[in-house]
Order: C-alpha cells, then structure tokens, then sequence
C-alpha cells in the first residue's frame, strides 16, 4: 500500500514508506499546500484514540493534507522531525515546522488547526487579491 487512503473514503493519507513521506512533501510544497502530520504507533492507545478525530479535522478543513505516519514503519521520518513522544502532530507550510502538538488534547489540536486553516485561507485571499490587481493594472495600462 503505497501512500494510499488507509479506509476507503479517508481524507488521511498513511505514509508508509520514507520515499511516500518526500513524494508527498514535495507535492505539497510545489501546490503550496499546508499540512498536518499525526505521529501514531500501534501500540499507542492515546495515538489510536485520536485517529477518528484527526480524521474528523481532515473533512472539516479539506484545503490542509493530513497525513498519518507510523513511527515504528517509518523511523527515518521520526527521527528528522525529532518526534519523540506519541502523539505528536506538527503542522507544516512549504515544508517546515509551524507548529506542534505533543500529546492527546483534541481540544488544543482543533484549536490550532483551526488558527492555522485561517492562515491559510487569508494568506491565499491575499495572493488571490494580489493577483487580480496585477490582472486588472495590466487590463487598464496603456500599451505601449
């Protein structure tokens, strides 16, 4: 199972090797798209109690890739994003670390992600506006 939905119609991605984990990222960064990783384990009862959160989050805010890795199948990843307890969940914006979670608090957890899907979305307004100033000074300019 390459990087695929772990439960047909999941809005979490399981990373499953190191290769899926930079392919992903790489996406991401290219389509500027943010990110939320949730650190699990198998053994973790307090990782596996919030997997249907997490996944609740990924339906709420469709614009932010979530993506669930195993820190016991993929211990290269854990070790570059210095995750040393379970859960962690690390938001992230063109590759690098915004935020991070440590621990089993769906309440902070929704709180930030939601400050951080507002980020989002006013930093796209922004480029958006940007972008349609740009058009429109183009449209009205005289050509030389």
């Amino acid at each position: 199972m390459d990087a695929q939905q772990r439960v047909t119609g999941s809005r979490v991605l399981l990373v499953d090797s190191d290769k899926s984990w930079d392919i992903i990222l790489g996406m991401a960064q290219v389509q500027a798209c943010p990110v939320v990783v949730h650190f699990s384990a198998d053994w973790c009862v307090p990782s596996k109690y919030m997997e249907g959160f997490f996944e609740n989050l990924a339906l709420k805010y469709p614009e932010i890739l979530f993506l669930l890795v195993d820190v016991d199948e993929i211990k290269r990843v854990k070790e570059k994003m210095d995750v040393k307890a379970m859960p962690t969940f690390i938001l992230m914006k063109g590759n690098v670390q915004v935020d991070r979670i440590v621990g089993a608090n769906a309440d902070e957890l929704q709180k930030r992600v939601a400050a951080f899907a507002q980020v989002v979305r006013r930093s796209a307004q922004n480029k958006l506006s940007r972008s349609l100033l740009n058009l429109k000074s183009n449209i009205t300019s005289p050509s030389h």
